[in-house]
């Protein structure tokens, strides 16, 4: 809106600093940051009151957790409603690609609050049918492909290598629509500790921010050899949103958690990240920057085809942040440790733009 007010004014005086994308990151980070402390306290308390026992804590899991019975879930809300205002507040709202990750940040976060609905009403940590909560991920993931895809061409391209593309052709869709509904899940299982899923999102959309602004500029995309995408430094802004969203929900989701996101929140911001990445055509280098969440999601496929087939487990629990504290690392070493990994991953992804 204020994008709009400020082209409506043909961007005169001050105003002019609107135009730039920089400054509107900036901004929209802030923005998120400030919503979110402002309507933490308030929002907390209302979930305490309406959910009384909280989110159900599994009784398999690891016994330190029934220590947090009773914390309220959800709080990826807060998260919604501030990344949210914050993107109508600063983005250029005719662009196709910030209505297309819109639409899998919305749509994803109502997908989850179904599922955390379902699993406070019900005091079950089983929630939303597996089989139905994936079919309408792909559903709202197939729709924004189409869109993303509608301003790109079908090619996947290969980090390390420039120009280097393999044409997927019709293909493509499906492939965009598995990044957006594997990114979703991937954080939604690693949001499994205080705090543990929340910065490497925070860290993930740092980076996509930095590679967003380079593929939306011509010059920068052709000196790195990477793909241009036209619009997509839009998508700048909608990271620092991420980031400055997460980081407010941090300052309350900091050990001891007084909210969970649930799958409310972990779900939408895994999906955006997934939308964001197929529109900044790196996929690839999506799974190196959330190479976290992609070691999560595939210690859970292991564990489960092992135990399926020979009825031992590779790890003593999954996902494999469990594994170590059932290792005895204490849940604060696990977390700050993986934040580490997370830096270092993010790292390795900046240096695919320029190792060419």
């Amino acid at each position: 809106m204020l994008y709009f007010l400020a082209q409506w004014l043909e961007f005169e005086g001050i105003l002019n600093l609107i135009r730039y994308q920089t400054f509107r990151t900036g901004a929209t980070l802030l923005t998120a940051l400030l919503i979110g402390l402002v309507i933490g306290p308030r929002f907390i308390l209302m979930l305490r009151v309406r959910q009384g026992k909280g989110q159900p804590i599994r009784e398999d899991g690891p016994k330190t957790h029934l220590a947090k019975r009773g914390t309220p879930t959800m709080g990826g809300l807060m998260i919604l409603i501030s990344l949210a205002i914050s993107m109508l507040l600063w983005m250029d709202l005719t662009n196709p690609f910030v209505w297309a990750c819109m639409a899998v940040t919305l749509g994803f976060g109502l997908i989850g609050f179904l599922d955390d609905f379902d699993k406070v009403t019900k005091a079950s940590h089983k929630g939303v049918s597996g089989k139905v909560r994936l079919l309408m991920e792909f559903i709202v993931a197939g729709i924004a492909s189409w869109i993303i895809v509608s301003q790109l061409n079908t090619n996947l391209y290969v980090p390390f290598f420039s120009d280097r593309a393999i044409p997927l052709g019709p293909f493509y869709y499906v492939f965009a629509a598995f990044v957006i509904v594997g990114a979703g899940n991937a954080v939604n299982l690693t949001d499994g500790l205080d705090g543990l899923a929340t910065m490497p999102v925070i860290i993930a959309a740092g980076t996509f921010a930095i590679i967003c602004y380079l593929v939306g500029r011509v010059d920068y995309s052709e000196y790195l050899g990477i793909p241009y995408v036209p619009g997509a430094g839009e998508l700048a802004i909608l990271c620092a949103g991420i980031m400055g969203a997460g980081l407010a929900f941090l300052w309350f989701n900091a050990p001891p958690a007084a909210v969970f996101m649930g799958d409310t929140g972990s779900l939408a911001l895994g999906g955006a990240l997934g939308a964001i990445a197929v529109a900044a055509h790196h996929e690839i280098v999506l799974a190196i920057v959330g190479g976290l969440f992609v070691l999560e999601a595939a210690s859970v496929i292991i564990q489960v085809f092992f135990f399926k087939r020979t009825g031992k487990r590779i790890f003593r629990m999954a996902p494999i942040h469990h594994h170590f504290e059932q290792l005895g690392w204490a849940e604060s070493t696990v977390v700050i440790r993986f934040w580490i990994v997370s830096i270092v991953l993010a790292i390795l992804g900046l240096a695919t733009l320029k190792l060419r």
